[in-house]
């Protein structure tokens, strides 16, 4: 069992947003007869979770709808089968996003050796 304060600082995090994940209905803790909040190690494991989707670039609604989905099916096929589905998704994004990265790397190596070349030409002329 955890408290908010121990979450917060084992994964680097305000308690501020661990409440609002809570909020969200993505952490559903446990209360204490004097109200405060314990969090059990599914909890830690949601947000082990939610912390590798958003670094993954998945938003809090795709995160939710992943992570509840095993509460739902107990076998995890169907959070299994959500989770493919958003990860061909991200990957395509990914993808699509190397693509214009690399278009934009090409731009900035041709500008780069037209500019070296006009310089070239600049120092020319001075000398």
């Amino acid at each position: 069992m955890y408290t908010i304060s121990e979450l917060a600082k084992e994964f680097a995090l305000t308690t501020r947003t661990i409440r609002y994940y809570e909020e969200l209905g993505l952490l559903k803790p446990e209360r204490t007869s004097n109200g405060k909040r314990i969090y059990s190690k599914k909890e830690f494991a949601v947000l082990k979770l939610i912390l590798r989707g958003k670094r993954y670039g998945f938003s809090l609604e795709e995160i939710k709808d992943m992570v509840l989905l095993f509460d739902k099916d107990r076998t995890g096929k169907v959070q299994l089968q959500k989770t493919i589905k958003y990860g061909e998704e991200k990957l395509a994004e990914v993808n699509q996003r190397m693509e214009e990265l690399k278009e934009m790397k090409a731009e900035i190596e041709d500008l780069l050796q037209d500019f070296s070349h006009k310089l070239d030409c600049l120092r020319g002329e001075d000398g």
